[in-house]
């Protein structure tokens, strides 16, 4: 796509922060990080979500999440991180090209975790049988 940021930066018509790239993979600090360290890892291949990502696709992104994580970790001092895949607009995808976000954790770091929300009804059973009746 011709006005994807991420395909611009695979391109290298815009610059990043480059931690890792193969043959299909690059993978790249964020310029808006949450955390030190916080990391990009998106397909050379344009997709606009996780869910238009065929599975192979999305095997050898987490494969590269795999092998970068632990490099990430100890660069940045930390011991821990949170995976972050947000499809559509509503979960806070901003960038319609599939990507993985490593976000390193650290001791009073200000992120947060959500909890539970307690307007959801939790009615199982029913939400159980309406999801298996759905896969396909």
């Amino acid at each position: 796509m011709s006005d994807c940021i991420f395909c611009k930066i695979i391109k290298g018509e815009i610059p990043c922060h480059k931690v890792y790239e193969d043959d299909s993979v690059i993978a790249f600090l964020d310029i808006h990080p949450v955390s030190y360290g916080h990391t990009l890892v998106v397909p050379k291949s344009h997709y606009a979500d996780f869910l238009n990502t065929p599975p192979e696709v999305i095997a050898d992104l987490m494969a590269v999440v795999q092998k970068i994580a632990p490099a990430i970790l100890e660069a940045t001092k930390n011991e821990a991180f949170n995976i972050g895949i947000n499809t559509g607009k509503l979960a806070g995808q901003v960038i319609f090209h599939t990507h993985i976000h490593i976000m390193p954790r650290s001791v009073n770091d200000g992120l947060t975790m959500w909890g539970e929300n307690p307007k959801v009804v939790k009615d199982f059973a029913v939400l159980v049988k309406q999801i298996k009746d759905k896969i396909i």
